[in-house]
């Protein structure tokens, strides 16, 4: 479908020249040729020294510029007063002086043209009003004079394969991954990490601080672009550009996976609990239901993102989900083989030509099936892993090789002579899984003993792991961004037209009146317009019209609500009433439903009573979106009824969404199996339900005055749903 013409403000501009202006800004800060160090200092205790003495010591082939108006030289090298008295150009600024000196230092940085400034000091909006007035001039300065920030309250840049370290951690290995983080302890437990385990590495890294200036989105832009960087790690505390932040990680899901960790769970999505939906958009649920649809690979264990970035920043995408096991005993292939089960991973059936293959190269005790157990066949000859290798990989049901057990230790366990010839089968094995590219995962028990065979791998880009539970979830994560990558690609977006005119004047109608909710006749009224299947209704203003139900909806039992815009939790207020049959009961329970209105809000203005025919039983979910004050529209399915937010068995995704969101909306939630049918009873319409949720998010997006809409029950059935309420609720502003 066509965009919209006129968009919703969460939609994404694009303005490329502003794009272009910031990926030269961060190219310039990352890979800078010069650096100028503002408050540079001779004493070793003081941040401007140490970090010309860390640029110098790892080799930093850039100009480096000691700023000090005091000293004539800083370790050797001139001091110049200010960046204006320096000759050559430069790249970007470290500066280590206080907050107070920013607006000043970035107006100089603005007339010699410098683009970007790293900035250590802390002292601005967390520390109370002066430090907000203090960020507030410093950002000012930042704009006026075109000078990108980073930060401030950051520990600092890194690009380790241009050997600018200006963080001043020691012995970080040159790698493909790239870290953006709101904490500097979390970025030091990764490089520790990596040390102790070897084999892993990292290109740049960036402490974002307080994001005055640069985002998380800009941020992920750059590693986007940046050649070195094959998966970028993002841990997240909060996110000041979110919607922005989703639509650069749907682009760039396309090229490279994004790792990210979200902590603060409690914190995303915060709205007024003013309908279910409201309520439960307050989960780390919708945060991380957002962050999967735009393709992220979101890591919920802080002590599985490393691992999980190794084997996404080594391994190709794998066309399917198919593994297959070549193990040298049976323990660990068990325990592999229930860890993939546990994850929802297929185990591959390898052909009969496979198998065969297997069987001339392996002794008769073998197992040639899926997992492949060699049964000591490789004990004096390691090659034979190889040989069983490239038969697994070059099957077609293959799609993942996992090599487990104790491989990488024959030499270490059998006989120290194979050690030339178990290395020589690291080589190869590694070749062939490139070959066929088709990724190749090892878990070896001599992993931590790194054995000259398993660096080899390690080496050859093979992530290794000790145990099988984080090599099976490194499997499922690739196999899961492989199927979000190709969902996105091939499900594009769906966006409305314009619209609907009549839609148009009954939200202008109910905004005119100064309410701030719907009545619920008239939110029904406004689903029809946009082609939702409603039941019949009826409004009573007063018990005479009662005489008018059987003409207008037929004699079915019917169910009977209160209407006003003080009631919105109507059965909490004892204004409804169900399955009520004949005029002399509809005249008894709409007298009983005004006097319990009255009796639970003697004040509310009420409306008049509802009537509808019962719907047919059936499995009850909910329908809903909210306005996320970070992430904009969102919308949300999940279990329904009156035990929605006891369950909070839910799913969310951002709007607009494509067909194939809404699809994975309805097998998320944990009670997906009860849409299948239990018992016996008939499977729901998912269908319809689909077609329902697609024109939900239509109405949401076409009425962003809508705050929240809340469709809940939706009852659905084999052939269809009914809409037994609905509730819709307006920004304070109407607008």
């Amino acid at each position: 479908m066509p965009l919209l013409k006129n968009a919703p403000p969460y939609s994404k501009v694009n303005d490329q020249a502003g794009s272009i202006v910031m990926s030269n800004a961060l190219n310039r800060i990352f890979n800078a040729a010069s650096i100028a160090i503002i408050g540079a200092s001779n004493d070793p205790a003081k941040r401007g020294n140490q970090a010309i003495r860390k640029l110098r010591a790892d080799g930093y082939a850039g100009a480096i510029y000691p700023i000090n108006p005091k000293a004539p030289e800083v370790l050797g090298l001139k001091a110049y007063p200010s960046v204006l008295e320096v000759e050559g150009s430069i790249d970007v600024v470290l500066v280590c002086t206080p907050a107070k000196t920013l607006p000043a230092i970035l107006a100089q940085c603005g007339e010699k043209g410098i683009p970007g400034a790293v900035v250590l000091a802390a002292g601005f909006s967390e520390t109370g009003p002066e430090g907000e007035a203090i960020a507030e001039a410093t950002l000012a300065a930042a704009k006026a004079h075109n000078v990108r920030l980073v930060g401030p309250n950051t520990n600092g840049v890194f690009n380790l394969h241009n050997n600018m370290n200006m963080v001043g951690v020691q012995d970080v290995e040159p790698g493909n991954i790239g870290i953006c983080s709101q904490s500097g302890n979390m970025m030091l437990a990764f490089v520790t990490e990596a040390k102790r385990r070897g084999g892993v590495g990292f290109s740049s890294y960036v402490g974002v601080g307080n994001q005055l200036d640069v985002t998380l989105s800009e941020y992920l832009q750059y590693f986007a672009d940046d050649a070195d960087t094959k998966a970028p790690v993002f841990y997240v505390e909060g996110f000041r550009d979110g919607r922005a932040f989703l639509d650069t990680c749907r682009e760039v899901t396309q090229r490279k996976p994004v790792i990210i960790y979200k902590s603060g769970r409690t914190e995303a999505g915060q709205v007024a609990a003013s309908s279910h939906t409201g309520s439960l958009a307050s989960s780390f649920a919708l945060t991380r239901g957002l962050l999967k649809q735009a393709g992220a690979t979101v890591v919920e264990q802080s002590d599985k993102i490393l691992s999980i970035a190794e084997g996404l920043s080594k391994l190709p995408v794998p066309m399917g989900g198919k593994v297959a096991i070549l193990a040298d005993g049976g323990g660990h292939a068990t325990v592999t083989v229930d860890a993939l089960v546990d994850a929802g991973v297929e185990l591959a059936s390898l052909s009969p030509a496979t198998i065969e293959k297997l069987r001339s190269i392996l002794p008769a005790a073998a197992s040639c099936v899926n997992p492949v157990d060699v049964a000591g066949g490789t004990d004096d000859n390691p090659l034979i892993s190889a040989a069983c290798a490239e038969a697994i990989l070059a099957d077609q049901n293959v799609d993942i090789l996992m090599v487990i057990g104790m491989y990488g230790g024959f030499a270490a366990r059998f006989n120290p002579a194979l050690l030339e010839v178990e290395t020589e089968t690291s080589q190869r094995m590694a070749a062939l899984a490139e070959h066929h590219g088709k990724p190749l995962i090892v878990q070896s028990v001599y992993n931590a003993l790194r054995t000259r065979p398993i660096e080899a791998l390690k080496d050859a880009g093979v992530p290794v792991f000790v145990w099988p539970e984080p090599a099976v979830r490194c499997v499922s994560e690739l196999i899961g961004y492989a199927q979000a990558r190709r969902r996105n690609a091939a499900s594009p977006l769906v966006r409305p037209d314009e619209p609907a005119p009549s839609g148009t004047a009954l939200v202008d109608r109910v905004v005119n009146t100064g309410r701030d909710a719907f009545y619920e006749y008239e939110a029904k009224d406004l689903l029809a317009t946009y082609g939702i299947k409603v039941p019949g209704q009826f409004l009573a203003r007063c018990e005479d019209d009662l005489t008018q139900v059987s003409t207008a909806l037929g004699d079915a039992p019917m169910a009977m609500k209160i209407v006003s815009q003080d009631i919105l939790h109507k059965s909490d207020a004892g204004g409804v009433k169900l399955r009520v049959s004949g005029e002399p009961a509809l005249r008894a329970d709409y007298r009983e439903i005004l006097a319990n209105a009255r009796a639970y809000n003697p004040d509310a203005d009420v409306h008049g009573v509802l009537i509808a025919p019962m719907a047919e039983p059936g499995v009850e979910v909910i329908i809903g979106v909210v306005h996320d004050p970070m992430f904009g529209p969102v919308l949300m399915f999940g279990l329904g009824g009156i035990f929605v937010e006891v369950m909070k068995d839910v799913s969310f995704r951002a709007l607009p969404m494509s067909r194939a969101d809404a699809q994975e909306m309805v097998e998320e939630i944990q009670s997906s199996k009860v849409l299948d049918g239990v018992r016996g009873g008939l499977p729901v319409d998912k269908l319809a339900l689909v077609d329902l949720m697609m024109k939900v998010s239509q109405l949401a997006l076409a009425h962003p005055e809508i705050k929240e809409i809340d469709l809940n029950p939706v009852i659905l059935r084999s052939d269809g749903y009914d809409i037994a309420d609905a509730r819709m609720i307006l920004n304070s502003k109407g607008h």
